[in-house]
């Protein structure tokens, strides 16, 4: 009862609001209103996930089996603003929430038995310790929260890499040709996964943690990112 009337007396204080808008926020409401959720710059790639942009930027240097992003990424937009929150706020809990929208819409359109685990991009462990969590795992939280599969942390990140903001695209992809690996077969040899990201530019990252993945024994490695944007 003490916890109850503590909470109550902390979103009194201090109110839950949306991420975008600033707006108050109700109790069945988390992170985002569901007016800014309404507006969302949603792609649809899951209506044609082997038909879209990001299966043309990927073809011919990964095995491209299904790939989707949820949000459409723009500067000054709202997936770019959800991204630097999540990134470099410390707000976590947007990743599991965009994780969830997602992983409702994928459900919805009949995808809960395309794969056997979710494996999340992994971070360097300096990046991760110094962050407090990996953007990445929380949207597969959110994914595995709604899809009911469970998330996989069998990728791992064995090199630290320098920023690829201003790289070229075969650029990122070198600088990350020898970063991943996996520790635990049992969790990905002949199993069907979905790779998940935050965001997508040149796709370099996606695809080399999608070839160690197939050359581990995957089945099928499918793609899905938060925002996907333009070549950098």
């Amino acid at each position: 009862m003490y916890s109850k009337i503590f909470e109550d007396f902390l979103a009194l204080v201090f109110p839950k609001t949306c991420c975008l808008c600033r707006r108050s926020l109700f109790d069945f409401e988390d992170q985002l209103c569901k007016i800014c959720i309404a507006a969302l710059p949603v792609t649809n790639y899951h209506l044609r996930p082997q038909n879209n942009e990001l299966v043309t930027k990927i073809m011919g240097l990964t095995k491209p089996n299904l790939a989707m992003s949820f949000l459409r990424f723009s500067k000054k937009g709202a997936s770019q603003s959800l991204l630097h929150q999540l990134k470099y706020k410390n707000k976590p809990e947007i990743g599991i929430e965009l994780g969830r929208l997602y992983g409702n819409i994928l459900r919805q359109s009949g995808f809960s038995q395309n794969w056997d685990h979710i494996v999340p991009v992994p971070l360097h462990p300096l990046k991760k310790k110094k962050r407090g969590y990996n953007q990445s795992e929380q949207f597969a939280k959110g994914l595995s929260e709604a899809l009911n599969i469970p998330v996989a942390l069998s990728l791992i990140r064995v090199q630290f890499t320098e920023t690829q903001t201003r790289k070229s695209r075969m650029e990122r992809i070198e600088n990350v040709a020898e970063v991943f690996d996996v520790d635990s077969l049992d969790e990905i040899k002949g199993k069907r996964l979905l790779l998940v990201d935050d965001v997508m530019t040149t796709g370099a990252t996606l695809i080399t943690c999608a070839n160690v993945l197939l050359e581990k024994g995957s089945k099928a490695v499918d793609l899905a990112v938060i925002a996907a944007g333009k070549n950098q």
